[in-house]
């Protein structure tokens, strides 16, 4: 009998995969991530087993998740088509590398994902195996197997006394980690279908949100976030305390109609409390530290970097390069920045540095200007020269 790592998650399509891949002849070994879903990972792990895996093992990643992943495209400014801010791409390479290992460790003949044919995960998964464990078999039932639908999947699910928590009337699919929620299906999958409130989890409706704004400050070193504040905070600890202050404020949804990467279009719905507070203070950060070519060069790696981690390219060459090159800009990125958050918005209304580039006697049109006009002549002059 071959063996094969599941990656599980205990939803409607890893739940089905354990038994139709019993049924196949395989050994089951469910492999499950902890990045901070909130999962009951006991009562998962026992689904699991009386579903018909051999063993169940669970590995608590949150904080590799937030330092190795989260930290360095929040550095790189990574979001993808402007609006996604990659909170299940960045989780995907760090699975995987963790099933090969407990692959390795059960010698394993092969690993298995719940992906489906059309999504992105199928690509993340299998891409990342193949760098880093290209003898192990890579088993993708989701793009050969009889059930074409998940109405199917919830009737092959209840025939075999699978226990799910999804149904016909509620068939969303959902994908959920410390730094943001993914929603799809159902009605969603109509684009001019508006989100129903009931899909929301980590956000609050910005209709019932407190009607006076709440300001937070979030302090970072060398690019990377360390106070809430003025308060010092563990990276996972940071990226929950965030969460929970966007949330409350309606901040961090996203609508969008965006580009998979097999060449279909899909509408998805984000939450991103945390992401969309830290993205926007270390944006603002950097528009203060930098100096302009370097920042405006810069704005042309993020979308790079963006696409590298979306396409599940993140164990590549280039993407370390670009590390080193981001690793670099970020040496002077450390400051305060101060947001204010109302109903649904988040907006910058202060930033501090003591490696600000920014000089108010510069800057200023009152007494205390510096600068000399009359030099912006022979500047002009020598600017148009070419053309």
């Amino acid at each position: 009998m071959k063996k094969v790592v599941l990656a599980y998650s205990g939803g409607l399509d890893t739940s089905c995969l354990i038994r139709w891949l019993k049924d196949k002849g395989y050994e089951v070994i469910a492999f499950m991530a902890d990045l901070g879903q909130g999962s009951d990972f006991k009562a998962i792990k026992k689904r699991a087993l009386a579903t018909g895996a051999s063993k169940v093992h669970v590995l608590d990643l949150k904080e590799e998740f937030v330092k190795d992943y989260v930290f360095p495209a929040l550095k790189a400014n990574a979001v993808y088509e402007g609006k996604y801010f990659l909170a299940t791409a960045l989780s995907r390479p760090l699975i995987v590398q963790h099933q090969v290992a407990v692959a390795k460790k059960e010698k394993a003949d092969a690993i298995a994902h719940g992906s489906t044919g059309k999504g992105n995960d199928q690509v993340r998964f299998e891409v990342t195996a193949k760098l880093l464990a290209p003898h192990l078999e890579i088993l993708a039932p989701l793009r050969t197997w009889e059930l074409k639908t998940r109405a199917q999947e919830i009737e092959y699910a209840h025939k075999h006394k699978i226990p799910i928590d999804v149904s016909k009337k509620s068939p969303y699919s959902t994908d959920i980690n410390l730094y943001g929620r993914s929603i799809e299906c159902g009605v969603l999958e109509d684009p001019w279908v508006e989100p129903p409130e009931e899909i929301y989890a980590m956000t609050k409706d910005p209709l019932k949100c407190p009607n006076k704004p709440e300001y937070v400050e979030v302090e970072f070193a060398k690019g990377v976030p360390i106070k809430v504040n003025a308060k010092t905070y563990k990276p996972v600890d940071l990226v929950i305390k965030l969460n929970r202050i966007g949330g409350r404020n309606g901040v961090g949804r996203v609508d969008m109609v965006e580009n998979r990467l097999v060449g279909i279009k899909s509408r998805e719905i984000y939450e991103n409390p945390a992401g969309t507070i830290l993205l926007t203070a270390h944006k603002e950060l950097e528009a203060m530290v930098l100096d302009r070519e370097t920042l405006h060069y810069k704005e042309l790696i993020s979308p790079r970097y963006a696409e590298l981690t979306y396409y599940g390219l993140w164990q590549t060459p280039l993407k370390a390069q670009l590390d080193a090159f981001i690793d670099k800009t970020q040496e002077r990125v450390s400051g305060v920045v101060r947001l204010k958050l109302y109903k649904g918005n988040c907006m910058v209304v202060g930033r501090k540095s003591r490696y600000s580039r920014y000089r108010e006697e510069l800057a200023t049109y009152g007494a205390k200007d510096i600068f000399d006009p009359k030099l912006s002549e022979g500047f002009i002059r020598i600017w148009g020269m070419p053309y």
